[in-house]
């Protein structure tokens, strides 16, 4: 019961660090829940070769909730382009389910590598985005679109993240005002983190030692804590994005990106 209370404090002070942060930088959490999670899971008695997998179906699910706010609050500003759902859904929900799966293949040590490899690619891209012009550009094909969404779906899936860093340089690469690439991405990262939870769920649901509270890969203790303070945090940091230099913000944020995937690396 004591480590289970000090799990749940430790992933309330995570939710409030990821809701401010989502809210300040316009970050998705996973980049900072799913390295945090790696070192509280052990308190829960995880089994060590599932830790990569439970802390990256944890923050997944967590971004439920706090993708369906965003994408409600980008509909009501009419920003989500809901037309490219029908070349897109197909392609997100089969590789949003299929991450789960795909991460069970792959051992704990090699994805720990993985989530490494990516956190250090965004972290560059965090310090030196990549701003792709829409001038002259057309949506591809739908085969295209099918494609393109289900290796997204995949990628965000098996690192615990909404997709929001794949999806918006690609819409915005195909021509896609900024705006729209970003109200589009809300509402797909709801769908990536509903199916990839569900493939997380069936995935690990009789995977052997996992502790109490659990539902396949996902720790249900350590979400309800991420969600409550994230939920409550992420309108005060983006209050505080309109006055604090945010610019400045990610490159130091992208610098401690760095500093973690380089850890995880060598660890």
């Amino acid at each position: 019961m004591e480590s289970l209370m000090l799990m749940l404090g430790a992933c309330l002070l995570l939710g409030v660090v990821v809701g401010f942060s989502a809210g300040l930088l316009g970050i998705g959490g996973g980049l900072i829940a799913v390295p945090v999670l790696l070192y509280l899971l052990p308190l829960a008695e995880v089994p060590a070769n599932y830790l990569p997998h439970v802390a990256i179906a944890t923050s997944l699910a967590a971004i439920i909730l706090t993708s369906f706010s965003s994408a409600r609050a980008h509909h009501q500003r009419g920003n989500v382009p809901w037309f490219l759902f029908k070349p897109m859904l197909p392609g997100t929900i089969l590789g949003a389910l299929a991450s789960g799966f795909i991460a069970e293949l792959i051992s704990g040590d090699d994805l720990k590598r993985g989530f490494a490899v990516f956190v250090m690619l965004m972290a560059v891209n965090m310090a030196f985005p990549y701003k792709p012009s829409a001038e002259g550009k057309t949506m591809p094909p739908p085969v295209v679109m099918f494609v393109v969404s289900a290796l997204i779906a995949v990628i965000s899936g098996m690192m615990g993240i909404g997709g929001g860093t794949l999806t918006v340089p690609f819409l915005c690469w195909c021509g896609l005002q900024m705006r729209q690439a970003v109200g589009f991405s809300s509402a797909n990262s709801l769908v990536i983190a509903l199916w990839g939870s569900l493939g997380y769920v069936i995935a690990g649901w009789n995977i052997q030692g996992m502790p109490l509270g659990s539902l396949g890969y996902i720790y249900l203790p350590a979400l309800v804590g991420i969600v409550v303070t994230s939920m409550l945090l992420a309108p005060v940091g983006a209050k505080a994005a309109s006055v604090w230099p945010t610019p400045v913000l990610k490159k130091i944020f992208a610098a401690l990106l760095l500093v973690v995937g380089l850890k995880l690396m060598l660890s």
